[in-house]
């Protein structure tokens, strides 16, 4: 038997649902990139013995679609409610294959990342963000075969990078909102943000290679039902 209580929760519960909806789209690039670059791991025989294949960068994952991979999706202004908690999720970026694993991630202010070395070499963990904000740029030596290193950041930040100082081809990239209304579009294009509240928003959908230090694209949508948003971005 359900008390009062319980039951005002699962009435509180469907309440917020109601009020609240996810926001898919896809993202298609518009325009013809350059080729990408085959990276030379000759530097490092550990890391050249890891692939069979020759490996490239990643400025611009496309599929014959033109949908566009790595593109960060994010509620840029709108949100009235300021304070959401922090998540006690603690998600990844591993190096793998002398690569960070994945390129692009998002996550929120002061949630803790995990980074892990699972190659057979020394890599050291650099991130940089902006200078002069809260957010400490790190330098962290991460031999094969140690530990996991955990970091957060401070503030919001379009997208802080990662680099290793020993392998000069390892980028990856880290978006950090104060809110959880965020995606990265997958090797197709597409993307989720779930659970917007009701109202009117900026999305905004940044790709690095393309904006870089500049704003993404956006969008203004009104949020009462689940609502489909696509972008386009477009090479200059």
């Amino acid at each position: 038997m359900k008390t009062p209580y319980l039951g005002i929760l699962a009435v509180a519960a469907s309440l917020q649902l109601a009020r609240s909806a996810d926001i898919t789209g896809k993202v298609v690039l518009k325009g013809t990139p350059k080729p990408e670059l085959t990276i030379d791991m000759a530097s490092d025989a550990k890391c050249a013995a890891l692939h069979s294949q020759p490996v490239t960068t990643r400025h611009y994952v496309v599929n014959k679609d033109g949908g566009l991979a790595n593109v960060l999706v994010f509620v840029k202004s709108g949100l009235t409610e300021k304070n959401f908690p922090t998540p006690s999720e603690t998600p990844l970026i591993d190096q793998v294959g002398c690569e960070y694993t994945p390129y692009v991630m998002g996550v929120m202010v002061n949630q803790k990342i995990k980074i892990k070395n699972s190659d057979p070499t020394l890599h050291n963990v650099h991130a940089m963000p902006k200078p002069g904000t809260a957010n400490k740029e790190f330098n962290s030596a991460q031999p094969a075969g140690t530990g996991v290193l955990e970091r957060s950041f401070a503030i919001p930040e379009v997208a802080i990078q990662f680099k290793c100082d020993v392998h000069p081809w390892m980028f990856a990239y880290v978006g950090v909102f104060d809110h959880p209304f965020f995606a990265v579009t997958d090797n197709e294009g597409n993307f989720k943000i779930s659970g917007v509240p009701n109202g009117k928003y900026t999305i905004e959908a940044y790709h690095r290679k393309t904006h870089g230090t500049n704003p993404g694209v956006t969008q203004e949508i009104a949020v009462d039902g689940s609502k489909k948003l696509d972008f386009v971005i477009e090479l200059k």
